[in-house]
């Protein structure tokens, strides 16, 4: 008869060792995955990642300028109003010494008219809209007591300007600070996408670089625009002049540029004042919005949001610079990597 015994079942022991087995290699396993070095990018993926940063940090630039120009104008106009203050202080001395002459020449001819006590008081204001104080004072006196009343007024008003500028000022230091660092940041971002790459990968990307920025002495078919006169073609001239020299982000010139600062920059040298950034130099004059009706010198921008600019060359081509990493030179308007938006004739 054949034996029907049960086959024998694993003891609890061993499976738990077996399971335990199980789990170990499977946590080992993922460790390992883990553990595994990501794949380095490729060279063109790094470019492409570079470049998307170099294209964000000239956008913070931008405002980074932006920040820095009002800066500057709230300065200049807390100066003003500082020194508006003082000299308005001192009007206000000699009007109250007057008034001091008065009480003076009053006292010594039997006292002191009671309007004018009430005035030297520490609140004069008041007396001034009673019709009963400047009924007992003279025409002069009281042509004297308005004017201090109005240049106390004046200075009140001035100085809570000066406060609520000083205050805006404070606020754009501390976002000139933030642009600041997030346009070194992007940089320094890019600069360790860079330092990933091999030797050769680097000399393959700073060989693309030199064909395409091209020096002063190569000829650039412009076509035979020559609509562009004046102004246009002596900011062009200079800008021209510049061909070559290195994108340094928030430089104005003369021996590094970012975008805005080249074409501010080159207007300047033809005797015409623009504005500091892209932003704020597509509001001055004449819009064009298609690229057939351009002439050369009109500033040319590209992105939606307006942070590129340059200036145009003829023939489809733009004389600009570009972005960190580059120096100023022509460009085809279709490789710029942003739509072109419309330009302006200055």
């Amino acid at each position: 008869m054949a034996s029907h015994r049960r086959p024998k079942q694993p003891s609890r022991a061993r499976v738990t060792v077996l399971t335990t087995a199980a789990a170990a290699a499977v946590v080992l396993s993922s460790q390992a995955a883990e553990a595994a070095p990501a794949a380095k990018p490729k060279k063109d993926e790094v470019k492409s990642r570079v470049d998307k940063l170099y294209e964000e940090a000239e956008q913070a630039t931008e405002k980074l300028n932006g920040a820095k120009e009002k800066q500057e104008k709230l300065q200049k106009q807390i100066s003003a109003l500082q020194d508006s203050v003082a000299r308005g202080q001192d009007e206000l001395n000699d009007l109250r010494d007057g008034i001091g002459s008065m009480a003076t020449a009053q006292y010594r001819s039997g006292g002191i008219d009671p309007s004018l006590q009430l005035f030297l008081s520490s609140d004069p204001d008041s007396y001034l809209d009673k019709a009963s104080t400047l009924d007992q004072l003279s025409s002069q006196q009281v042509e004297t007591l308005k004017k201090i009343q109005a240049k106390q007024r004046e200075l009140a008003q001035e100085r809570a300007e000066a406060t609520g500028k000083l205050k805006d000022l404070a606020a754009t230091r501390t976002e000139l600070a933030e642009k600041k660092k997030e346009v070194q940041g992007k940089l320094a971002e890019a600069q360790k996408l860079l330092n990933s790459l091999t030797a050769a990968e680097k000399a393959a990307l700073a060989a693309d670089q030199e064909r395409a920025s091209r020096s002063s002495s190569e000829r650039v078919d412009l076509g035979s625009d020559t609509s562009a006169t004046g102004r246009a073609t002596a900011a062009f001239a200079a800008a021209k002049t510049k061909i070559g020299t290195p994108y340094v982000y928030g430089a104005t010139g003369p021996s590094s540029f970012d975008c805005s600062g080249l074409t501010s920059w080159a207007y300047a040298q033809a005797g015409v004042s623009i504005p500091r950034t892209s932003e704020s130099q597509s509001t001055i004059g004449t819009k064009i919005y298609s690229t057939s009706g351009l002439q050369v010198g009109d500033l040319v921008f590209f992105f939606n949001d307006l942070h590129h600019v340059g200036l145009y060359a003829g023939n489809g081509q733009i004389l600009h610079a570009p972005r960190t990493g580059t120096v100023v030179r022509y460009e085809s308007m279709s490789t710029i990597g942003g739509p072109f938006m419309f330009g302006v004739r200055v």
